[in-house]
Formats: C-alpha cells, sequence, structure tokens
C-alpha cells in the first residue's frame, strides 16, 4: 500500500474478500483456507489481478466462483472413453503433433462435458491426424 492508496478502500477491499469467503464457505475459518487454497486464490482472483482492483460487487464475485464450481463438476463427469489420457496418447500414436499439442489437448478435454466433449473431440483428433 502506498499513500496514494485510500485507506478506506483497503478496508472496504478486505471486507469484500472476507464476505466472498464466508459466504462460499458458510462460516469460514482456518482449516477452509488451508484445505481450500486453490477455491481461495479464485476468489481472490476474481478481486484483484496483478494489483488493480476488477470487481468488489459480491453478486458478481459469487456469480463467478459458483459458474467455476459448475464447469469444475461437469469436468468430473468425462467419460473414460474420452478421458484426457487416452485422447493425448492417441494424439502422440499417431504422430499428429507435438507432446505441447498432445498436452493442450488434454487440458482441454478435463474441461468438457461427455456430451460437448466426445462431438469437439473428435473433431480435434480428426483435424490432427490428417495435418500429420
Amino acid at each position: 500500500m502506498d499513500q496514494q492508496e485510500s485507506d478506506l478502500g483497503i478496508l472496504d477491499l478486505i471486507q469484500v474478500f472476507v464476505e466472498a469467503l464466508d459466504k462460499c464457505f458458510e462460516n469460514v475459518c482456518e482449516l477452509d483456507l488451508i484445505f481450500h487454497s486453490d477455491k481461495v486464490h479464485y476468489i481472490l482472483d476474481e478481486i484483484i489481478m496483478a494489483g488493480m482492483v476488477l470487481e468488489t460487487n459480491i453478486n458478481h464475485i459469487l456469480a463467478s466462483v459458483n459458474d467455476q464450481h459448475k464447469l469444475h463438476v461437469s469436468s468430473m463427469k468425462i467419460n473414460s472413453s474420452i478421458s484426457p489420457g487416452n485422447v493425448a496418447s492417441n494424439v502422440v500414436a499417431t504422430g499428429a503433433g507435438s507432446a505441447m499439442y498432445a498436452a493442450n489437448m488434454t487440458m482441454y478435454a478435463a474441461s468438457l462435458t461427455k456430451e460437448t466433449g466426445s462431438k469437439i473431440l473428435s473433431s480435434l483428433y480428426n483435424k490432427a491426424t490428417s495435418h500429420g
């Protein structure tokens, strides 16, 4: 904090962060911060990024956190037949790209739902094998 920043602004920012934590964890405690540090960092990233305050509206912050949670839950439902490991090994086995391409495809596959994932992954796989 430097002299150009408002003390009241910083206190408000801390209050928004604590309120967001309290609503996400329902009576937040130290153990929540330790065992769910990824979620805590995500909440903080919704409020502050690169030293700049992005959002102080608690409703917008909670909506983003809820959307991220929904994406996480849906990514856990990926069918084993389109699992990221299978897609990446198929791409590498066919010589259709570099290890980086396989890693990117793996990360992308992990974020998809079963219905959308199978269509998009088959399309990406076909493109990758046709360029090999």
